[in-house]
C-alpha cells in the first residue's frame, strides 16, 4: 500500500507541482541568450519535447521501482528518478524563460510511460533494466539531434540539453552494469516508433 501511495504522490508531483532541482542548472549566467521570434519558437518546441521526455522518465522509473521485488534495484530506480527530477526542473524553467507552455497531453504521456514501466517490470529485472538501456540510448541520440537543431545563440537551452544527454547515457551504462539484457530488435523498433509519435505530437501540443 505504501508503494502505491508513493507512486500516486510521484505522479501528482510530476504533473502538477513545480519541480525542484537538487543540482544547479548547467546554464552559464555570463553567456546571455539572444533569440529572435523564430528562434524562440524553435527552441520552445524542442524544449517542450524534452520536458515531455522527463515526464515520461519519472513515470517509467516510478513504475519500475514499484514492480521490482529487489531492494537494491528499487533503490537504483529511485536514484535515477531523483536525478531525472533535475532534468524535469531545468526544462520546466527553460520553458518559462521562453514564455512557452508544457505539452497539454502530459497526463497521457505519463500514463503511457507508467504502463510501459509496469509491463517491463513484470517481465523481470533484467528485461526492465534492458528497457532502461534502450530508452536512455534513444533519448541520448534524440538529445544529440536537438543540439544540432537548437539555435547556436541559445546557450541556455544547449547547456541543459548537453548535460541531460550525458546523464542519460550514464543511466544507460549504469543499467547495463546492473545486469540488463539486450531487447529484441522488434521491441527496439516499436519503442522507437512510439517515441517518434510522442515527439511529433508534443512538438506542437
Amino acid at each position: 500500500m505504501d508503494s502505491l501511495l508513493n507512486a500516486a504522490d510521484s505522479a501528482l508531483r510530476t504533473l502538477f507541482a513545480h519541480p525542484r532541482a537538487a543540482m544547479a542548472c548547467p546554464t552559464v549566467a555570463e553567456q546571455a541568450t539572444q533569440l529572435d521570434a523564430a528562434q524562440t519558437r524553435a527552441a520552445a518546441s524542442l524544449m517542450r519535447v524534452n520536458h515531455v521526455g522527463e515526464i515520461c522518465a519519472q513515470a517509467l522509473y516510478t513504475a519500475q521501482a514499484l514492480s521490482t521485488s529487489n531492494p537494491a534495484l528499487r533503490a537504483h530506480f529511485t536514484r535515477a528518478c531523483i536525478e531525472e527530477t533535475d532534468h524535469l526542473a531545468w526544462t520546466a524553467q527553460r520553458l518559462e524563460e521562453l514564455n512557452a507552455r508544457p505539452s497539454l497531453l502530459n497526463p497521457l504521456w505519463y500514463a503511457g510511460a507508467f504502463g510501459l514501466g509496469l509491463i517491463a517490470g513484470r517481465l523481470g529485472d533484467a528485461v526492465s533494466l534492458g528497457f532502461v538501456v534502450e530508452t536512455e540510448a534513444q533519448v541520448g541520440a534524440h538529445l544529440q539531434s536537438h543540439l544540432e537543431r537548437l539555435p547556436e545563440s541559445d546557450h541556455a537551452s544547449r547547456a541543459i540539453v548537453a548535460q541531460m544527454r550525458d546523464d542519460e547515457l550514464r543511466h544507460a551504462q549504469d543499467a547495463t552494469d546492473a545486469g540488463a539484457v539486450e531487447l529484441p530488435q522488434a521491441v527496439k523498433n516499436l519503442m522507437r516508433g512510439a517515441a517518434k509519435v510522442m515527439t511529433t505530437v508534443a512538438h506542437r501540443i
